[in-house]
């Protein structure tokens, strides 16, 4: 079946995302164990403690400056309205990547419980935009 596949496929990446989150986790602490030592043998384990929590503490405010940053430097796009329907289905699957793929699911179940609206739906996909030009 289609969706035993999805669901396997989703779990599979699920499952390594974990991993990887997991191994990260895992690697910060021990570098915040190293940093920590490697400062306690210059200075008293309070100093060390505090100086390790502050380089952490503006690691993170860096990683958050930069992807707000990131956020903020992307060009607005123009709000107007798409001209056809496929244009409007790829709008919606760039900014609402889990809405469109909703909406492309229960487009399907749909089209498999009545085929007669496939050809509908194709045709208004294929027609182009007459905007500027006149029939004679």
């Amino acid at each position: 079946m289609l969706g035993a596949g999805l669901a396997r496929g989703l779990m599979k990446k699920a499952v390594a995302a974990a991993a990887a989150a997991g191994a990260a986790l895992v690697a910060v602490l021990a570098f915040g164990a190293t940093v920590f030592y490697a400062l306690q043998l210059v200075v008293v384990p309070l100093a060390a403690a505090a100086i390790t929590f502050l380089l952490f503490a503006v690691a993170a405010l860096i990683i958050v400056m930069m992807f707000f940053a990131s956020e903020r430097a992307e060009p607005d796009e123009d709000e107007d309205e798409p001209a056809g329907i496929g244009q409007r289905a790829y709008t919606l699957f760039r900014q609402r990547p889990i809405l469109g793929t909703v909406a492309a699911l229960a487009g399907g179940w749909i089209f498999l419980r009545n085929p007669a609206l496939a050809t509908m739906v194709a045709a208004a996909f294929t027609e182009t935009s007459h905007g500027g030009r006149r029939r004679r």
